[in-house]
């Protein structure tokens, strides 16, 4: 009996043993990963930033094909600012300036360039069934007496003609080739009243029936401002453009008049 006994012990640790040591030979598939393990991903590089654009140096810019003078050609509409009610103005109100400038560019940047000149402006302002008695003697202030219901000129303008002097600040986008650049300036004018006189033509009844086919003159500076300074401005592609100007002082005298200032916008012609 003891024997068996022994025999059936034997038995049950070998099969005891030989189950364990099968369970223990398989491995898990996918085993889980430690709690305190570190997962390490490899991310790419970044990109390299894109080369900086060289700045242009613009002191480097070949400017000998770009003229130092040239000529400017303006034609304008004109008329008065402030002007009394007295004054009756009327009609297409011009003036024509021509000037020759010379050109100085900024050695540091010639996009930049300074110009100046010497010219000649005029201005026409025309007036309806009115004469401006600019040379009248002994009449303290300048007169604008009304010929609505009397004899009057059919055509009837007051004439300003100046020596002027141009100053600019120029900017131009492509300084190398000015013929087809935008441009801009800003700037002023100086100018001397060389003479100031009224044109009548074609004198008519207060019906407007001709009484005499004949040009009236009278010439006189006594009334006005012989200096007169005046803002401008003009905006350009290559050679055609547009301008402005207003005169910031009085065209007729303190103790002779009503202040008026006049300006000027219209067309221009210019190479630079």
């Amino acid at each position: 009996m003891r024997k068996y006994l022994i025999t059936a012990l034997v038995l049950i640790l070998t099969t005891t043993a030989a189950f364990a040591q099968k369970r223990h030979s398989k491995s898990p598939k996918n085993p889980a990963p430690a709690k305190d393990s570190v997962v390490v991903v490899n991310k790419p590089a970044p990109a390299p930033p894109p080369p900086a654009k060289a700045k242009k140096d613009w002191s480097k810019l070949d400017l000998t094909k770009r003229p130092a003078d040239h000529f400017m050609f303006q034609l304008g509409y004109d008329n008065w600012a402030s002007a009394p009610d007295s004054a009756n103005i009327q009609g297409f109100n011009r003036s024509a300036n021509f000037y020759f400038m010379f050109d100085f560019p900024f050695k540091t940047d010639p996009r930049l360039s300074i110009g100046a000149g010497i010219g000649i402006g005029s201005s026409n302002i025309f007036f309806h069934k009115q004469e401006v008695l600019v040379a009248a003697i002994g009449n303290p202030t300048l007169a604008f007496p009304d010929e609505e219901g009397g004899n009057h000129f059919k055509k009837y303008k007051l004439v300003t003609t100046y020596l002027e002097v141009p100053l600019e600040l120029r900017f131009a986008l492509d300084p190398e080739h000015m013929d087809k650049s935008w441009k801009f300036a800003v700037g002023a004018k100086v100018g001397l009243m060389l003479s100031a006189y009224t044109k009548g033509k074609t004198l008519q009844n207060s019906v407007g029936q001709t009484i005499g086919n004949y040009i009236e003159k009278e010439s006189s500076k006594q009334y006005f401002s012989t200096t007169k300074l005046a803002a401008t401005a003009r905006v350009s592609k290559g050679v055609f453009g547009v301008f402005g100007q207003f005169q910031v002082n009085s065209l007729i005298k303190a103790s002779a008049g009503p202040a008026v200032f006049p300006f000027s916008f219209g067309i221009m012609l210019s190479g630079l």
